[in-house]
């Protein structure tokens, strides 16, 4: 699914001439090639699932951010508004994120569900939070919640 909203995003940038789309839907495509060559060797031949399209997103987005922050610092705010419409298209292609508010809900919940009673039953709950949140949780900011719930 997420592979044919790529292509169909690509052709709509390039009639509309927007390269600044055009530019991050091929880094997009061009990651997920290299991810998808590297399952081959692994005996998947299909590809990537879109679960795991969704996590290498999440992960292009995480660099940007990082980038975003170097470019700041390095005065380079022409670099940085660049990363910024980047991160724009590559989350118009992921589903609404979940909030603060949202996450540490679903923190206790988990919590409670595993019967985690102290940090070292953190990865527990993590756990439970990747297999029903995938995609639509941020666990960067997940982890210092369940850690401050845990303690």
């Amino acid at each position: 699914m997420l592979r044919h909203a790529f292509a169909d995003r690509l052709k709509q940038a390039m009639k509309e001439r927007d390269a600044r789309t055009v530019s991050a839907v091929r880094l997009i495509l061009a990651a997920l090639k290299d991810r998808d060559i590297a399952a081959r060797g692994e005996g998947n031949r299909e590809g990537l699932p879109d679960p795991e399209i969704q996590r290498l997103l999440q992960g292009m987005i995480k660099q940007r951010r990082e980038s975003i922050a170097l470019y700041e610092q390095g005065k380079r705010p022409e670099l940085a508004a660049k990363e910024q419409d980047e991160i724009a298209v590559i989350e118009s292609f992921l589903p609404q994120q979940m909030g603060a508010e949202e996450i540490a809900a679903a923190a206790r919940a988990a919590i409670a569900e595993t019967g985690a009673a102290g940090l070292k039953d953190m990865r527990k709950v993590m756990d439970a939070l990747r297999q029903r949140h995938a995609g639509i949780m941020d666990f960067s900011q997940a982890g210092p919640v369940v850690k401050q719930l845990l303690t």
